[in-house]
């Protein structure tokens, strides 16, 4: 008798904590509940150690990528040989700013939660006979990409040497489209998904 009453006490237990649950308003569950593991990092926040494998050759510059829904800088190199004219150098920077923004992340981003939209395999060239001289062409017109990947260049190139520094860059396509000046504000880097950046159209001579 003893060893039955011993062995119904923890159901008794059991019992006596679901109705004290219940009582004050609490669903007493059987079923454990599993929220994953806690996370190992700060969301955007990267150790120098983490970004010095990506930016130590050629000449630094950042790029703007996607993290938490917004823009966020972080470090990167382009290369351009010695001696280069500044307009053919201001393509060659913004060149290498796109093939850092197509890049997937480091692992070390990756984890942090840096992503990117811009594709690769997209190129971009200097003025056309006509076009202010401030302004690239890209392959793929501007008005065909996302929101996202259109912020991520706008921002990066108006922040870099391709661009004069006015927080504006003018943009193109490989078509007969007329070019805008394209403009990175608080609201973009910010919000980058929620319409594409503010820009004008530039006239052409």
């Amino acid at each position: 008798m003893t060893s039955r009453i011993a062995s119904a006490r923890p159901w008794l237990a059991a019992g006596v904590l679901a109705a004290v649950l219940s009582g004050c308003g609490i669903r007493a569950t059987q079923v454990p509940t599993d929220f994953g593991p806690a996370p190992s990092r700060v969301p955007c926040t990267l150790a120098g150690t983490d970004i010095a494998p990506q930016s130590s050759q050629g000449i630094p510059v950042q790029v703007f990528l996607l993290c938490s829904r917004q823009l966020v800088a972080v470090g990167r190199a382009v290369s351009v040989p010695d001696g280069t004219p500044d307009a053919r150098r201001r393509v060659l920077v913004a060149q290498g700013l796109l093939d850092q923004l197509s890049e997937r992340p480091s692992a070390a981003e990756d984890q942090a939660g840096y992503d990117t939209d811009v594709q690769s395999g997209l190129r971009v060239s200097g003025p056309r006979p006509g076009d202010p001289e401030d302004a690239l062409r890209l392959s793929t017109a501007p008005e065909q990409l996302s929101e996202y990947a259109l912020a991520q260049i706008v921002c990066t190139f108006a922040d870099s040497a391709a661009a004069q520094g006015d927080g504006s860059v003018v943009l193109g396509g490989p078509g007969t489209e007329p070019l805008r000046r394209y403009k990175c504000t608080t609201e973009v880097r910010s919000e980058p998904g929620a319409e594409k950046p503010p820009s004008s159209e530039v006239g052409t001579s």
